[in-house]
């Protein structure tokens, strides 16, 4: 039976994962603390992998309980100390950053489906396989928050349009993530995987499920399931080891 079987949160958005056992959901749909903080820079952008490869070169830890971020062997608070890291991210980068937050939707790549991205375990596994990636680096490249167990890979192209559950929360599937260039670099060194993109449509084309519709994939480098959590399941909690459920109210 299909589970969730792990639970990924991106505190900072660009920045590295946490892994969970539970999530609360926001009013928003968000996840709680999920790319609640991000770096702006001076044209009010998001200062991520897909502008700036350095990005990928920064370690850090989060702890939520305390909501503390350990970077260059020193502890800063997430939520009292955001101009000692505006300045630190700045020396950092040569440049003026902001460290913000966002504790409504946090800061997610699409405001119209805010809720957990969402993939299969053995669709990462698949791709690793493809180029040779350790699951975890799989992981690390397309940082989704929500990973389904038992089941095949790409079983979630399915679920397009339609509602599934997990646990006694409902998560509405909206459409297939479109991918930038961060996937195709090495996720700590920044280094990039000659014709990734080019390899990736092609694999991805030849393996996709015939159960499932391509309506929605107007090209195949898309990976993974953008989705909306409707306001009313707000304070209910993923936890890993859920059902999930799908088609819905099966």
């Amino acid at each position: 039976m299909a589970e969730l079987a792990g639970i990924l949160l991106h505190p900072v958005k660009a920045l590295d994962a946490v892994p969970v056992s539970e999530a609360r959901v926001l009013p928003s749909g968000a996840l709680e603390h999920d790319r609640r903080w991000a770096l702006i820079d001076g044209a009010g952008r998001f200062v991520n992998g897909k502008n700036r490869a350095q990005v990928h070169e920064i370690r850090t830890e989060v702890d939520l309980a305390r909501l503390e971020i350990s970077l260059d062997g020193r502890v800063y608070s997430l939520v009292e100390q955001a101009s000692e890291l505006s300045a630190t991210f700045s020396d950092r980068f040569g440049e003026p950053i902001r460290f913000c937050e966002n504790t409504d939707v946090g800061f997610p790549d699409d405001l119209d489906s805010p809720g957990p991205t969402c993939v299969s375990q053995a669709s990462l596994g698949e791709v690793a396989a493809w180029f040779g990636f350790s699951l975890g680096e799989a992981r690390a490249r397309f940082r989704t928050n929500l990973e389904i167990g038992s089941v095949d890979p790409f079983w979630e192209d399915q679920l397009y349009g339609a509602t599934f559950a997990a646990g006694d929360v409902e998560i509405q599937a909206i459409n297939p993530c479109q991918r930038c260039v961060v996937p195709s670099r090495h996720p700590q060194s920044g280094a990039v995987t000659a014709g990734f993109q080019k390899s990736f449509v092609a694999r991805r084309r030849e393996s996709f499920p015939p159960a499932a519709s391509a309506g929605l994939f107007n090209h195949y480098y898309r990976f993974a399931v953008n989705t909306k959590i409707s306001a009313t399941e707000a304070g209910k909690i993923l936890r890993v080891g859920d059902a999930i459920r799908f088609p819905f109210g099966g």
